[in-house]
């Protein structure tokens, strides 16, 4: 499948997963893969821009305001921070409520309706992106989700509040939204996970909330960072080395062979993880390299997002549309 076609298939591509999984490097390495296949990119994060500026090369944080942050060809990716004192204040101003808006804002009054309507502040948000959604100004909204317990209730927002609203904006904009989670072409998520078991156990049981909770399209599962399978790590390292025609001192016979052992066993759990994960989550998966550096930036993104775009070559578009379309 063509990296075009896979991320074109819905309009806005939420990226969830358990914190420390690579979620929001995900995020920007889909943004970067996308512009490069000539589509015009929103990287939308929520409450600050985290590690997005470095992962993009950028001086400084992201604001509300949309910042152009690369650029490739007929392609591009702007980057924008969503609040929900930000989203209330530009609702508030399209109403024609310019003067009192901001006053609202900085008096606190939208802390005292989020404790009294639970999700208002969610529903600002998720408006907002409904709206740029309908604009269509982008050929994809990329989302960068919180972290997975915190996704599910941002994205469980609009269906409590359309059953605590009888009617009025509130519920219309709730039901706006809904309309938005529940269709495949304008929304899907997608998850992110390490291949270690924490990260697959919570990745597999919040798929399933996911789809029982929210009714929104699963798409395949990124699993990150994952090591090069490599053979021969049994080996005793003295034997190796004679073989090889080396002669290796007991110091540093030593600690390849600690660093052999440490190998192999992150690879049998790694095996052991993506097994299970295959058995328990019938969704396809996009597999990522480990990468061998300390710190992450645009020339680690690229890489990512080549990975990611061979990775979509590898798959079916018709099993892909059927796997992610069923129930799981």
């Amino acid at each position: 499948m063509e990296p075009r076609a896979f991320l074109t298939q819905s309009r806005v591509l939420v990226v969830a997963g358990k914190g420390g999984v690579g979620k929001t490097t995900v995020t920007a390495a889909l943004a970067r893969l996308a512009a490069d296949s000539g589509l015009k990119v929103l990287v939308v994060a929520l409450d600050d821009s985290g590690a997005l500026p470095s992962l993009f090369g950028a001086d400084s944080s992201f604001s509300y305001d949309e910042q152009v942050v690369y650029e490739s060809g007929a392609g591009s990716v702007v980057a924008r921070v969503l609040t929900p004192d930000d989203a209330l204040v530009e609702y508030l101003m399209d109403h024609g409520l310019k003067r009192v808006a901001k006053r609202l804002v900085q008096s606190g009054v939208l802390d005292v309706v989020a404790t009294a309507i639970p999700g208002i502040r969610e529903i600002l948000v998720l408006g907002k992106v409904k709206q740029i959604e309908r604009a269509g100004e982008y050929d994809l909204v990329l989302l960068d989700a919180p972290a997975t317990g915190h996704a599910v209730r941002f994205l469980t927002s609009a269906s409590g509040l359309l059953d605590a609203a009888r009617g009025g904006p509130l519920r219309s904009q709730a039901s706006d939204v809904i309309e938005m989670l529940h269709d495949p072409g304008r929304c899907q998520v997608l998850l992110v996970a390490l291949p270690e078991e924490t990260p697959v156990n919570e990745l597999i049981e919040t798929a399933y909330r996911f789809e029982d909770e929210v009714g929104v399209l699963l798409g395949p599962v990124v699993v990150n960072s994952c090591y090069e399978q490599l053979e021969g790590l049994s080996s005793e390292v003295g034997a190796a080395a004679a073989l090889a025609g080396e002669e290796l001192e007991a110091p540093v016979q030593a600690a390849l062979g600690e660093a052999a052992a440490f190998r192999l066993g992150r690879q049998e759990l790694q095996s052991a993880q993506l097994k299970r994960l295959k058995t328990e989550l019938p969704l396809p998966e996009l597999r990522l390299p480990h990468l061998f550096v300390a710190e992450l930036g645009p020339e680690e993104v690229a890489r990512l997002a080549a990975a990611i775009g061979s990775a979509v070559q590898g798959l079916d578009a018709s099993e892909l549309a059927a796997a992610t379309r069923r129930a799981i």
